[in-house]
């Protein structure tokens, strides 16, 4: 029978993973004669941030590593990856945000005595699991205590999607490593994802949200008493930081028995769409903008698609139309690439989620196309919805052109689209070159674009143009071709520069009448 060490806190969490371990194996408390395996999960300290005891795991990681074990499993924490704006979302192992929070910080540097302390040349194989929130009544994670509680103080304007994790998924995947593992690092996390307020519903909690300036003010006076969490986990609750277990379900087998959610991985809601698309969206549309469409029979009804388009106005309106209209008339919802800036403001952080945006990466892009949905890129990027009003319908620089590379390596064709009239709701008159602005809102400048809060009401067109099958003349390697990148760019820059001067020089007035004879 195969002899395990396992030493970490007395506490219930442990207790799972000994009894886990206790199926198919003898569990040592303390070393003892040959070891086949040794899981270390280690103790934390502080009343509230709970980060790692760095002392206490060098001291018992030498003794692990003094055994000599064929494996040696440390239990980690998924936070090592610090909640912020920037995060994408469903990460591998090896993302990493610069600079990161004292408690990320501090798991990591576990992490890196970990692999300090086998001796060199030594056999043991290194597997570090990295646990998302673990729901436990006397866990000291963070997420686990306000669910456990009866009271949840949490930020207004923000509702993160957020990772739990029950005591015998972490159990389980323990036994694994222990059984099969490899040496590397692995994620831990459930199939699904929920939002945090109906986390917070379904446990029973009562949730308080609070403006953040509050929160701060008051932990920063409590939390020195041990009455309240520290500031530094406010983003815990501000800003979604989930994770990828794609590696640890194929190379160690690992299958979560939560399974499902039923909730949107990314946080999109489909009823929150169409409340919207029953009365704001439907107003605006029909009676502020009086939006006229062309083309969108080009939309398929399935399938995956790159919708390529232009975004005017600091204010991501357009996006919204275009996502209200295909989903009314063709029945799905698009997703928008979007800048994380757009996630660092409260309600608006909640609202863009909710209708779908997702933060622009490749992993990100991959992952909408990898389901067959519709994939919404604006290549101008943030230069191009902050472009002053005169030079409003110029095309900007397509940047990197990885909206044709994301077609091409997902074997998706491409649709171009322009909307003219967006620009004159927000006409943008001006602009203020503000450090402190920019640092705080990741916007270029401060715009000056009357009225400032509601939108003027301009006639807008909409037309979406014709396929790019792209994919039926190019393998998915022409995505690392750069000339045949660019050529592909160029003509679809082409295609909406000559579909935008055509309905320029159709339309009579900024807010009236057809580009239709």
């Amino acid at each position: 029978m195969r002899t395990v060490l396992l030493l970490g806190p007395d506490d219930g969490v442990t207790a799972v993973i000994a009894a886990r371990l206790a199926a198919g194996s003898e569990v040592v408390r303390e070393p003892r004669g040959k070891l086949d395996a040794a899981v270390y999960r280690p103790r934390l300290r502080g009343r509230k941030l709970a980060l790692p005891d760095l002392e206490e795991a060098a001291e018992r990681l030498r003794a692990c590593a003094a055994a000599r074990p064929a494996k040696l499993v440390l239990i980690s924490s998924a936070a090592v990856h610090s909640p912020r704006y920037s995060h994408p979302g469903h990460v591998g192992e090896a993302f990493r945000i610069s600079g990161g929070t004292p408690l990320a910080r501090a798991w990591i540097e576990l992490e890196a005595l970990a692999e300090r302390l086998l001796p060199p040349g030594s056999e043991t194989l290194l597997t570090i699991l990295r646990p998302v929130a673990v729901l436990a009544p006397d866990s000291p994670d963070y997420l686990s205590r306000l669910l456990h509680g009866k009271f949840a103080f949490t930020l207004a304007g923000h509702d993160p999607t957020v990772q739990l994790l029950t005591p015998g998924d972490l159990a389980e995947a323990v036994a694994l490593a222990v059984e099969r593992g490899r040496p590397g690092i692995y994620h831990v996390a459930p199939d699904g994802a929920v939002p945090l307020r109906a986390a917070l519903r379904h446990a029973g909690a009562r949730r308080i949200p609070l403006p953040r300036t509050m929160q701060r003010l008051a932990r920063a006076v409590t939390a020195r008493l041990g009455w309240a969490d520290p500031v530094g986990q406010l983003d815990v609750i501000r800003y979604s930081s989930t994770v990828s277990n794609r590696k640890i379900k194929d190379e160690l087998g690992f299958e979560p028995s939560a399974g499902d959610s039923g909730f949107d991985p990314y946080g999109m809601d489909k009823d929150y769409i169409a409340a919207f698309g029953r009365t704001l969206f439907r107003f605006l549309h029909r009676h502020w903008w009086r939006i006229e469409t062309r083309g969108l029979e080009h939309v398929p009804r399935q399938g995956r698609t790159v919708l390529v388009g232009i975004h005017r106005g600091f204010q991501p309106w357009d996006g919204v139309m275009i996502l209200h209209t295909i989903a009314t008339q063709v029945g799905r919802h698009p997703r928008f690439l979007m800048h994380p800036a757009l996630i660092k403001f409260p309600f608006l952080a909640n609202y863009m989620t909710r209708l779908g945006g997702i933060i622009a990466c490749q992993e990100n892009a991959d992952w909408v196309l990898g389901n067959d949905e519709l994939l919404g890129f604006y290549p101008e990027g943030i230069r191009g919805a902050f472009s002053m009003y005169r030079d409003a319908y110029k095309l900007k620089k397509f940047g990197r052109d990885e909206f044709v590379k994301t077609a091409l390596r997902n074997r998706a064709p491409i649709i171009p689209f322009v909307t003219l009239g967006s620009a004159e709701a927000f006409p943008m008159l001006g602009k203020i070159e503000w450090k402190w602005f920019r640092k705080h809102t990741d916007w270029p400048f401060l715009p000056i674009a009357p009225p400032f809060l509601v939108p003027l009401p301009s006639k807008w067109h909409t037309r979406f143009l014709e396929p790019m099958p792209i994919h039926l003349s190019h393998p998915p390697a022409a995505a690392d071709d750069p000339a045949v990148v660019r050529e592909i760019s160029l003509e679809v820059r082409r295609r909406m520069e000559e579909a935008l001067q055509d309905m320029l020089r159709k339309r009579k007035s900024i807010f009236f009448g057809s580009l239709d004879p």
